[in-house]
C-alpha cells in the first residue's frame, strides 16, 4: 500500500465514516487493511507534547475556524495530524515538520510573551501569514498545484495547512456538516452549477 492509500484508509478510519460514502475506490489491499486493522482514530500516540499539542490545534483552528460551522477542533483534527506526523510522514517530511513545531513552540514566546495558543486569533493570524511569507517560494504553492503527492520538502506552515484541509475534508463533521452530503451513490458532474453560497459535494474524493 503506497503512502497516498494509507492516508485514505487512515481519513476513513478516523472520521468514523464508510468508504462507499465518500466514493473512494480501494483496493483490495486497503479493504483488508481497514476489515483488520482497530480504531485508529483511538490508537494511544502521543507523538506531541501537550504544549505541542495545543500549538497544533490552535493553528488547524486558524485554518478553518469555527463559525456557523464547525471548525478544525470540532472535527477532531488535531489528533488526525498527530496521528498523520507520527504514522505516515517520511523522515525527511517529519523533521521539517519537528522542526516548524519546535520554532513556533520556543520562538513565538520570547517575541509575543505568550505561547502561540495563548494569543489572540489576529497575532496567531499574523503569525502563520509569515510563515506562508517565507514558504512562498515553495513548490506547494506553485499554481495549478493540485491533486499531486505530497511534497516531501514542503515547509511546515504547508504542512499544516495541507493535514488540516484533509483532515477537515474527510471527517464525518466536515462532509456531513459543512460540504453537501448525500449518502445515496452519485454521478460526478464537473458541470454542475453552484450558487456563490453552495458548498460542494461529499461524495468525491481529491
Amino acid at each position: 500500500m503506497n503512502r497516498r492509500e494509507f492516508l485514505q484508509c487512515a481519513a476513513i478510519m478516523v472520521s468514523g465514516v464508510t468508504a462507499a460514502q465518500h466514493g473512494f475506490s480501494l483496493t483490495e489491499e486497503q479493504q483488508v487493511y481497514l476489515a483488520t486493522a482497530p480504531d485508529y482514530n483511538s490508537k494511544d500516540v502521543e507523538y506531541f507534547s501537550p504544549a505541542q499539542k495545543k500549538i497544533v490545534a490552535a493553528m488547524a483552528e486558524v485554518v478553518i475556524p469555527r463559525t456557523d460551522t464547525p471548525g478544525a477542533i470540532d472535527a477532531g483534527v488535531p489528533q488526525f495530524i498527530e496521528l498523520l506526523a507520527a504514522d505516515w510522514l517520511n523522515a525527511e517530511e517529519r523533521a521539517i515538520f519537528e522542526a516548524g513545531l519546535t520554532a513556533i513552540e520556543t520562538e513565538v514566546p520570547q517575541t509575543y510573551g505568550k505561547p502561540f495558543d495563548q494569543l489572540d486569533t489576529a497575532t496567531q493570524l499574523k503569525i502563520m501569514e509569515e510563515l506562508e511569507g517565507e514558504a512562498s517560494d515553495s513548490d506547494w504553492y506553485k499554481f495549478g498545484n493540485v491533486q499531486r503527492e505530497f511534497i516531501s520538502d514542503a515547509p511546515f506552515i504547508c504542512q499544516i495547512k495541507e493535514l488540516t484541509i484533509y483532515g477537515f475534508f474527510t471527517s464525518e463533521v466536515g462532509s456531513k456538516q459543512v460540504l453537501r452530503y448525500d449518502p445515496m451513490p452519485m454521478a460526478f458532474d464537473g458541470n454542475y452549477p453552484l450558487s456563490k453560497d453552495d458548498s460542494s459535494w461529499a461524495g468525491s474524493f481529491i
